[in-house]
């Protein structure tokens, strides 16, 4: 679903030229995920149910979690796509790690994770509801009005909602990645063609834009710099995080490329003019699978519930 950019940037020479990469523990491009912040409790169970509520929905058929399924990879089964306003279509992405992104949506148009779900509630192609409707809605019922007192001390409100379900997305971070393991010391963790790989992505000049504890989503970019890929529009997008690429298929802002290697390979064409051979393409992919974490102490697996053939170890 991510790798919109996969920025394979600028190359002059060709990788048999290019220096052997440098390993650097301690000083990569590339940091751990963070432990988990400490949230309310209370406030975490309330967001989590609302996460999973319907009656935020219009017509109380779709909660959050039909599009952002936590028990899979945060997404959807299928991956349906959203529209903003009128236009394009566009992949939808995974609500994991997202609270660490600077800006939310492909277009990078929300700061908050508190304006997201407000907006989210309010869009015709998802929702169709509003903050009002909502709270008509669930006013009515006394045991989440109770929860609701018990987490924030006053009587159901509007930001209050969307505090509770940010609160809660705060918490969908997804640590324990095998390359989070190497970079915190444990050579072990990755293989010899998963080391190359990420020497790959790094002189190759992916790292310019995938880089940071969230492997991206800390930039815009534009796609399609030397071929087109997917769709023209938008044509800048926020670079989007790679953790869990892995299991977050189909790729980019369209959901163009249904596999991780295709993906790869596409990239390395529009973004670089250049055609990544096959075993290139393969360290890459082997160095992406390090990047899929654990939620609740399991590892995140494609929507549909089949997991990588390459899991955490």
């Amino acid at each position: 679903m991510f790798l919109a950019v996969l920025c394979l940037c600028t190359l002059g020479s060709s990788l048999a030229q290019a220096p052997p990469p440098h390993f650097r523990p301690g000083q990569e491009p590339i940091t751990p995920l963070p432990p988990t912040p400490i949230q309310d409790p209370q406030q975490v169970a309330l967001g989590d149910r609302l996460f999973h509520d319907p009656r935020l929905s219009h017509d109380n058929t779709l909660s959050c979690n039909s599009c952002h399924d936590v028990s899979a990879n945060g997404a959807s089964v299928g991956q349906p796509k959203s529209r903003i306003d009128a236009g394009p279509e566009l992949n939808t992405p995974t609500v994991f790690n997202a609270a660490l992104n600077y800006r939310l949506n492909w277009e990078g148009n929300v700061r908050t994770l508190e304006a997201q779900a407000d907006q989210t509630l309010q869009k015709p192609q998802t929702m169709g509801s509003s903050l009002d409707e909502v709270l008509n809605k669930l006013r009515g019922d006394q045991d989440l009005s109770k929860q609701f007192r018990e987490a924030y001390g006053r009587e159901m409100d509007g930001p209050g909602i969307l505090a509770a379900i940010a609160t809660y997305e705060r918490t969908l971070l997804t640590p324990g990645c095998r390359f989070d393991r190497w970079l915190g010391g444990d050579a072990s963790a990755i293989n010899a063609e998963e080391l190359a790989g990420y020497g790959l992505f790094k002189s190759l000049g992916c790292v310019s834009c995938h880089q940071g504890v969230n492997v991206g989503g800390n930039m815009y970019q534009r796609h399609g710099i030397f071929h087109p890929l997917g769709s023209p529009e938008p044509e800048i997008v926020r670079v989007p995080s790679l953790r869990n690429v892995a299991v977050t298929a189909p790729y980019f802002h369209d959901g163009s490329a249904v596999a991780l290697a295709q993906a790869v390979q596409k990239m390395g064409y529009a973004q670089l003019d250049r055609v990544l051979t096959d075993d290139q393409t393969k360290a890459i992919v082997a160095f992406l699978q390090t990047l899929t974490g654990t939620y609740l102490g399991r590892p995140v697996t494609q929507a549909g519930g089949s997991r990588q053939a390459d899991a955490p170890r």
